[in-house]
């Protein structure tokens, strides 16, 4: 009797602390993140755009590959006049084309983000062009723009059977 007594001590207070412990709701939605408001800001454009790559990883099994313009991307620099005369935008279409063209492996994820969503989504329709329609099956794409651009994205992106995936920049 004494070790049943000493036994319900030990226990009844874990019992009451179970029972009275209130539970959290679930979240069901996830919380919305704000892009910076100074499309000039690269490094807050790049902080944003990391944690949308991040809250749209579902289904990546390897690689991620970003991409990021910045503003201006296709004015020719002092850098790019000393270098090869193309802009940082001419060197993006040709390094995207080529991994396009060689195909990427399921798993994988290719994301695009920019303040000029525009400029952007010319790169992606340019660089998807003469890809073949597998050549990105079982990966995928990552758009994070305006919506006015969505459509013709998708378009480029799907062709080359990629999954298309596109997260409105606000």
């Amino acid at each position: 009797m004494k070790r049943v007594l000493i036994l319900f001590a030990l226990l009844a207070p874990m019992v009451l602390t179970t029972a009275c412990k209130k539970e959290e709701p679930v979240q069901t939605e996830r919380q919305r993140l704000t892009a910076p408001s100074d499309p000039r800001d690269d490094n807050a454009w790049k902080a944003y755009l990391g944690q949308e790559i991040n809250a749209n990883r579902a289904g990546v099994t390897d690689n991620v590959y970003s991409y990021y313009l910045g503003m201006d991307s296709d004015v020719l620099t002092p850098e790019d006049e000393a270098a090869d005369k193309r802009t940082k935008y001419q060197r993006m279409v040709e390094q995207v084309n080529i991994v396009v063209l060689r195909t990427v492996l399921p798993g994988n994820m290719l994301a695009f983000g920019s303040p000029d969503s525009s400029k952007m989504a010319d790169l992606i329709v340019a660089a998807f062009q003469g890809a073949e329609p597998n050549a990105l099956k079982g990966s995928k794409v990552l758009f994070i723009g305006a919506a006015a651009d969505n459509d013709r994205v998708k378009a480029a992106v799907e062709a080359a059977g990629a999954n298309y995936v596109f997260v409105e920049a606000k």
